[in-house]
């Protein structure tokens, strides 16, 4: 599978890369990118299967990432990774195409039960 981690804090695609492998899914080809706009064209050039990213980054913001995707007709499988989880951005989320929204700090297990769900 594989996976493409957005997030503006290197240290933060560090841990939750780290997450992905403790949760067995070892194996999977992860790319990185630091904002939604590199993720982007990124994302155009070499497909994922799943796409993890921030909410909050500057250049383009994670929601801006996936309706983006959206209006392109990419329908690649999205979830947000971020501190903040309103009920709100949750709803957002959702109606933009988002499969999940997984609040920090989370831990292997979050990211077995959540992407094993989201990907059977």
């Amino acid at each position: 599978m594989k996976i493409m981690v957005v997030d503006d804090s290197s240290a933060m695609r560090m841990l939750i890369i780290r997450a992905l492998r403790q949760s067995g899914i070892s194996g999977s080809d992860i790319s990185q990118a630091a904002d939604g706009s590199e993720a982007l064209d990124a994302i155009r050039d070499d497909p994922p299967d799943l796409v993890l990213a921030d909410w909050n980054m500057p250049v383009m913001s994670g929601i801006q990432l996936l309706q983006a995707l959206r209006s392109e007709g990419n329908e690649v499988v999205f979830g947000f990774i971020t501190t903040e989880a309103t009920d709100a951005m949750r709803s957002k989320a959702a109606e933009s195409g988002a499969k999940f929204l997984l609040s920090k700090p989370f831990t292997a297990e979050s990211f077995e039960h959540v992407i094993a769900a989201v990907m059977a």
